[in-house]
C-alpha cells in the first residue's frame, strides 16, 4: 500500500487501453492514487512538462518524479510495491512476459487499429490479416491456461486489456470478425476470465462512452451508415 508520505498520481483519459493497464496495476497492488483526467485537444501543462518527449499518457507521478509508457510504469509499479506480483520471479519468466508484451503492442495494437480506422481498403484488408496471425500466435501462448501467467493476473494479461475490451467493440463498430471465440476459443476464454476479474472490472471505462467515441471516429472517416 501506499503511504501516506507518498504522492501517487496518474494522468490519463479514460478511453485509453494503455492508461486502463496503469489503473489494474494499481489497484492490484492496492496502492492510493489521484486519477487526473486530461483533455487531449487541451493537454494540461503537467502533462507537457511530466511527458515533454510524447506528450502522451498516460503519465504515472511517484513523489514528483514523473514516469511515461504505460509498460513502463506497470514494471515501475511492481518493482515499487512488492506485494501481488506482476511478474514473474524466474528469470527466464520474466522475459518471456516482456517479450508476448511488447508483442502486443507491436504486432496487435497497430494492426487491429488500422484494420478498422484506415479509409484505403487494400490496406485495411491487410491489417485484418496481420491482426489475425498475430492473435494466432497469442491463442497458441495461452494455451489451457487461465492466464497468461498462470493462476493469477500478470504482465501480458495486463498488456492484453486491448484485446479483451477495445478489440470487440471496435470490431462490432466496424462489422468486421477479428477475434471471435470460434476463431480463438482459448484466447476468448481467457479473454472473459480476465474481464470478469474484480480488480479489471473496476479498472474498464464505461463501455457506452468509449463505444459512441470511436462509432463517432469510425463515421467520421467513411460517412455513417
Amino acid at each position: 500500500m501506499a503511504s501516506s508520505q507518498e504522492e501517487v498520481t496518474l494522468l490519463g483519459a479514460t478511453g485509453s487501453p494503455f492508461v486502463c493497464r496503469v489503473h489494474i496495476a494499481l489497484k492490484l497492488k492496492g496502492v492510493q492514487y489521484k486519477y487526473v483526467e486530461e483533455n487531449l485537444r487541451n493537454k494540461s501543462e503537467l502533462l507537457l512538462k511530466s511527458n515533454p518527449v510524447h506528450k502522451k499518457v498516460p503519465v504515472f507521478i511517484h513523489n514528483e518524479k514523473p514516469i511515461a509508457e504505460s509498460l513502463v510504469i506497470v514494471e515501475y509499479i511492481d518493482e515499487t510495491w512488492k506485494n501481488n506480483p506482476i511478474l514473474p520471479s524466474d528469470p527466464y519468466q520474466r522475459a518471456l512476459a516482456r517479450f508476448w508484451s511488447k508483442f502486443i503492442d507491436d504486432k496487435v495494437f497497430g494492426a487491429a487499429w488500422k484494420s478498422v480506422f484506415t479509409a484505403d481498403e487494400k490496406e485495411r484488408e491487410k491489417n485484418v490479416e496481420e491482426a489475425i496471425e498475430a492473435l494466432q500466435f497469442l491463442e497458441n501462448e495461452i494455451k489451457d491456461k487461465k492466464f497468461f501467467g498462470g493462476e493469477e493476473i500478470g504482465l501480458v494479461d495486463i498488456a492484453a486489456v486491448y484485446i479483451a475490451f477495445w478489440v470487440p467493440m471496435v470490431q462490432e463498430i466496424a462489422g468486421l470478425e477479428l477475434f471471435t471465440s470460434e476463431k480463438f476459443p482459448k484466447l476468448h476464454n481467457w479473454s472473459q476470465e480476465f474481464l470478469n476479474h474484480p480488480i479489471v472490472k473496476e479498472s474498464l471505462p464505461p463501455r457506452d462512452p468509449v463505444f459512441s467515441f470511436f462509432k463517432g471516429l469510425y463515421e467520421s472517416l467513411f460517412g455513417s451508415k
